[in-house]
């Protein structure tokens, strides 16, 4: 909980469908509306938020509130417990009422949130597979009336693209389930912004989800039959290859991704903080064997400083999230 009366940075925001629309063969845009979503922020970038789907026992009658809601939501029995599953705010469109005035009041906002569609269905796949305008749902996000309370600069947390001040270049890379991410990323970048964005997607009919930026060359690789991760791999050492001066190795902590998160971003890496300036700044997210593999090239074997990079397994192959 936060100090300033008794708000938190994230809460709990009840929504329902608004509609569906498939954006790409593999990318599925869900518009979720809500009056209480007027309070809803959006620092943009890569924000992180959840998705909470009904539990099969009482939909969201036993969903936890308050500070200590994480804790008791994971003491919850499975059948009682709302199932979390994390995406990215792709965009918040405050909906006014048309008839109270010209201008119009707000009675509350839109936001989309960018699925992938893909087999074997998990909890998330079966309830994109199946949901229909109306169904209800939940979010939970960053809070407008927090942030607004809190000091210049403040963020609520769960944004990683946090380059230095001043930054040469941008290496960017992820597979289908960071194009959101990136997408949000590519859009709100300077046009003034260099580098390369390399992203793995199913098929190359995806690549049109992906906005173009000026100074960004967007390397949109289709998987097809190939092994996941793969294209992405190559992809990014080909590009590093081309920003990237040779350093000297630096040693890195090797992460059992069968075991530990894999999530790496500069405020957590060591001096992260204190980084103002890099050459080349490199946010990965995607499946965390091909995220691995990246942070082990860059670090390892590149010698790229470690608090100048972002390294994100999103999720793991074969393996639900949670």
């Amino acid at each position: 909980m936060s100090t300033a009366e008794g708000l938190a940075p994230f809460r709990f925001f009840p929504v329902r469908v608004e509609r569906i629309v498939d954006v790409t063969p593999h990318l599925r845009r869900v518009t979720l509306v809500g009056n209480e979503l007027d309070d809803f922020a959006d620092p943009g970038w890569d924000q992180r938020i959840k998705l909470v789907l009904p539990a099969a026992d009482g939909g969201y009658a036993h969903l936890p509130q308050g500070a200590d809601w994480y804790e008791r939501w994971r003491d919850l029995p499975a059948a009682r417990r709302p199932v979390l599953r994390t995406y990215t705010t792709r965009a918040v469109r405050p909906v006014r009422d048309r008839g109270a005035s010209t201008a119009g009041t707000s009675t509350g906002a839109e936001v989309d949130v960018d699925m992938v569609v893909h087999a074997p269905l998990g909890p998330a796949s079966r309830w994109l597979e199946s949901a229909r305008p109306g169904a209800s749902a939940m979010l939970l996000g960053p809070s407008r009336i927090w942030l607004s309370a809190q000091p210049t600069g403040t963020a609520p947390g769960g944004v990683d693209f946090v380059p230095p001040a001043v930054t040469g270049q941008f290496l960017i890379g992820g597979d289908e389930t960071a194009a959101p991410a990136i997408a949000r990323i590519l859009e709100q970048l300077p046009a003034s912004a260099r580098g390369i964005a390399v992203v793995e997607l199913p098929v190359a009919a995806d690549a049109a989800y992906l906005p173009t930026h000026p100074g960004i060359e967007l390397r949109a690789l289709a998987r097809e039959e190939r092994p996941h991760g793969e294209r992405l791999v190559a992809g990014v050492r080909r590009a590093a290859a081309e920003l990237l001066p040779e350093g000297m190795p630096q040693r890195v902590e090797e992460v059992d991704i069968d075991r530990e998160l894999l999530w790496e971003v500069p405020r957590t890496a060591r001096g992260g903080a204190a980084l103002k300036r890099a050459d080349v700044y490199a946010w990965l997210a995607g499946e965390a064997g091909a995220v691995c593999a990246l942070r082990r090239h860059l670090v390892s074997e590149r010698g790229v400083d470690r608090r100048a990079v972002a390294f994100m397994g999103y999720w793991r192959l074969g393996r639900a999230e949670g």
